[in-house]
């Protein structure tokens, strides 16, 4: 049945606050509530002074974006709209001044809190700061706002590794999130390295413990304040909006595809027979929406918070092998500029095997490259960077290597709660959808907006692709000759055959009664 509200209706002349605009999913929210509610109201977007920047050079930069030209193009009057905030989460009342709260308690009606770090290695004290201190302030910012709507917390469909199965409902934390908050205030940075990992317990990084506790600081305020938790999953690029593939950074899976068509990532633990629970941004996105409207119009507020676990991978499975095969094959024929290597990595689930392959075609290549750097005289760097990817892989490969159920029910129920019109325009079913397709446009988008590579010249790329192809077969048969030759130099009748220069088959029988009498 549909809702007797429309999604554009509800935020028709509605103001709107945005925590963590700048940032991948936030920059692709406010894009769309712009160009799909033309009637919408101001945008408020909390963004603080960065790199030499001030808030509004922050703001000319963000709206020079790709991901804003269709808005350039169509409705430009629209990004008059955007209303950048100098403000910060980590601060109390975001460090905003008496008059500004009370400016937005006038005019804002709804909050889509997104600011969070999404560096899963980050130490405790920074996620707690600003995933679970930063929800908390947030919460005390909404809790002034006179006319709220509704409060749309975003978390991550990650944040309980100890359940098999996560439901569409909040489960216990494993501390009280006032304690550990208090804990990142006392102790220094020593002293919380030393308590991290019994807090943690099943948690594989500070980013999803600091996640989940956050949902116990928004369950909390659910007394006193509308609010509903939205869950992602991954979130990778695009499927089609504003364009196909649009992404802004390399986390994640595609930072993995990409890594590993510049043959600078060759191994890695994961389990392609799993499941590969991601989703496509801009289907987040429309769900998040989507959910906004319909917990903000809800007549009665229900005794339990409601929480939606926003995830495709049941519409359209494809598992973490079929992404393998689709990125090698898609990369072989449109190959990235100027690879390391040969891109000719592989998965595996057998850890000392990962090991060997990281040491041989992971570290030895950047120690040999960064020897070459130091003799020329040049900055070395490969060995930082091969670092850097392990830590990377290291985080990521727990999520490749378990199964993850996320039941959705209320997720699936959107579209029900959709006229005709906005079930297109707030896509979030994309079982019609090619998943072959998506992950070639996903190798597109990290190649065009966050490599800037020429895609005219991709013929280029595909002749040293090939050199490279005669490179790696050429290096592989000398290696498995210098095994060979070791072979033979410590086993006699091996020696004993190579050394004669005749058919191996005719010494056959001499090899086999030397070894049976040895």
């Amino acid at each position: 049945m549909s809702s007797a509200t429309s999604v554009r209706d509800f935020y028709a002349g509605r103001n709107i606050l945005v925590t963590g605009g700048t940032g991948f999913m936030g920059k692709v929210l406010v894009e769309k509530l712009l160009y799909s509610v033309p009637e919408i109201g101001n945008v408020y977007i909390l963004m603080r002074p960065k790199k030499a920047k001030t808030v509004a050079q922050r703001l000319e930069d963000l709206q020079r974006l790709p991901l804003f030209d269709r808005l350039k193009n169509e409705r430009p009057n629209a990004l008059n709209k955007i209303k950048a905030i100098q403000g910060d989460v980590l601060f109390e009342d975001f460090g905003l001044s008496n008059l500004e709260i009370e400016n937005l308690s006038k005019e804002v009606t709804v909050v889509f809190h997104f600011a969070a770090t999404l560096r899963l290695e980050a130490p405790l004290k920074d996620n707690v700061n600003m995933n679970t201190s930063g929800t908390l302030r947030t919460i005390k910012v909404a809790k002034k706002l006179k006319n709220l709507q509704i409060f749309v917390h975003l978390s991550t469909a990650f944040c309980y590794p100890d359940y098999e199965v996560l439901g569409e409902k909040l489960y216990a934390p494993p501390a009280k999130p006032e304690h550990v908050m208090r804990l990142i205030e006392w102790l220094d940075d020593r002293q919380l390295t030393l308590l991290t990992p019994s807090l943690l317990g099943p948690h594989p990084n500070c980013y999803t413990f600091s996640k989940r506790l956050a949902e116990n600081v928004v369950e909390q305020a659910y007394k006193d304040l509308p609010i509903v938790i939205a869950r992602p999953s991954i979130v990778c690029p695009s499927y089609s909006e504003p364009m196909p593939g649009w992404v802004d950074n390399l986390n994640g899976p595609v930072g993995v595809m990409i890594g590993a068509g510049k043959g600078v990532i060759r191994t890695m633990l994961c389990d392609g027979t799993l499941s590969a629970q991601v989703i496509p941004v801009d289907i987040a996105i429309n769900a998040i929406i989507a959910i906004g409207m319909i917990e903000g119009t809800k007549k009665e507020k229900s005794l339990t918070i409601p929480v939606y676990n926003v995830n495709i991978g049941h519409q359209k499975p494809m598992t973490w092998g079929d992404v393998l095969t689709v990125a090698k094959d898609y990369g072989r024929k449109y190959p990235l500029s100027w690879p390391l290597w040969y891109p000719n990595g592989d998965i595996t689930t057998n850890y000392t095997l990962h090991e060997i392959r990281r040491i041989f075609y992971h570290l030895v290549p950047a120690y040999c490259i960064d020897f070459l750097l130091f003799l020329m005289g040049q900055k070395r760097f490969m060995v930082r960077v091969q670092d850097r990817i392990s830590q990377g892989l290291q985080v990521l490969q727990y999520f490749t290597m378990r199964p993850w159920s996320f039941p959705c029910p209320n997720f699936d129920s959107i579209p029900s709660k959709l006229n005709e019109e906005e079930r297109i325009i707030f896509k979030v079913d994309v079982s019609d959808a090619d998943p072959a397709e998506y992950m070639k446009r996903s190798v597109e988008g990290g190649r065009v907006f966050c490599l800037k590579e020429d895609v005219t010249k991709i013929h280029l790329n595909r002749s040293y692709h090939n050199f490279l192809f005669v490179v790696h077969w050429v290096c592989k048969i000398l290696f498995w000759l210098l095994i060979l030759s070791f072979v033979a130099a410590y086993f006699e009748p091996v020696r004993y055959v190579l050394s004669q220069g005749e058919p191996v088959v005719k010494y056959l029988p001499f090899v086999a009664s030397a070894v049976f009498k040895n």
